[in-house]
């Protein structure tokens, strides 16, 4: 099989790492709902390979009610256990915990009349940054908005929201389009508005 200009983190070997470069990552996501769902997913890949989350994520969906805001603030600790025992997931007492508290506190945004969409993308300037890079090892694994960002998501009571988790969320949500730029997907994200 000869070689592709896709992103080199990707590798063509593995597909459902390859569908999920081709379909979602980096695809600008305007949902403030997806968006809340995928900074959990990534919050729960600290510490582990983004392909345990991508191997796991049907598995965390169905274990955390479709990780519906709603549902998740309103678990106990008897629902934490339970879940703790799912080998499908990722059991730390911790990232579960911060899931629901993040769900508390996206849902206490959105009553107050915060759309956490608008939010997100007001650290970008409200459009994708586009990166240039040539190879995906030269892209940031954080920044100064990133940082700052990550410091108010903390000041208001989000948890697993670190400067480096910022940033690849962003990435992966399309805020950023850090494909590299012989990938075809560079140019075609890019058209997306």
């Amino acid at each position: 099989m000869s070689e592709t200009p896709y992103c080199g983190w990707a590798p063509v070997s593995d597909t459902l790492y390859r569908d999920y470069h081709d379909t979602e990552w980096g695809v600008p996501e305007r949902d403030p709902r997806a968006l809340w769902e995928k900074l959990q997913l990534d919050g729960m890949q600290a510490g582990l390979s983004w392909i345990t989350i991508l191997r796991k994520r049907e598995s965390i969906r169905e274990e955390f009610d479709n990780l519906d805001p709603q549902r998740l603030s309103r678990w106990t600790g008897k629902r934490i256990a339970k879940a703790m025992e799912n080998p499908g997931i990722i059991r730390s007492a911790k990232k579960i915990e911060a899931v629901i508290g993040n769900a508390r506190v996206y849902l206490d945004m959105m009553d107050r009349g915060e759309d956490f969409a608008d939010y997100c993308w007001e650290w970008v300037g409200g459009k994708p940054i586009v990166g240039a890079w040539t190879d995906f090892r030269q892209a940031p694994t954080f920044t100064d908005w990133s940082v700052a960002m990550s410091k108010d998501l903390k000041k208001r009571g989000f948890k697993f929201v670190g400067p480096t988790i910022v940033y690849a969320w962003a990435q992966a949500v399309g805020m950023v389009n850090d494909h590299e730029v012989s990938c075809p997907r560079h140019r075609e994200v890019r058209k997306i508005k």
